[in-house]
């Protein structure tokens, strides 16, 4: 099984997703006890996409800071559980999200669920 890292880039096939769709970039939010515990089945996943659209709950990410070959958005209104099985390793290398990048995530999933970040002490 995978022992994944908080802001890492792996590929997921989502079941929602049409058949012939190839797998899509999530970077893992989940703390690092949950990822590499080897009784954890489950990580907490932020879809990426290239359909790139302004949104308070979307980050942009240039090729430099992901190792992907195109900008994309980070859409933190779509965080998932995902199973560790279900992860799959990029072909390429891809680099590690930045500890204020996985912030301004965890800042977005926030808002998303209707909070703003400050209330929150």
């Amino acid at each position: 099984m995978p022992q994944p890292k908080r802001g890492e880039i792996w590929f997921v096939k989502f079941p929602s997703d049409p058949p012939q769709k190839n797998p899509r970039p999530v970077v893992l939010v989940s703390v690092d006890a949950r990822n590499q515990h080897p009784r954890a089945e489950t990580v907490l996943a932020v879809p990426l996409s290239t359909a790139l659209r302004d949104s308070p709950t979307h980050i942009r990410l240039q090729p430099g800071e992901t190792g992907l070959a195109e900008a994309c958005d980070v859409q933190a209104e779509a965080i998932s559980t995902i199973r560790k099985q279900s992860l799959q390793p990029s072909r390429t290398a891809l680099r590690r999200l930045s500890e204020s990048t996985m912030r301004e995530i965890a800042r977005c999933v926030v808002r998303a669920r209707g909070f703003v970040p400050n209330e929150l002490g």
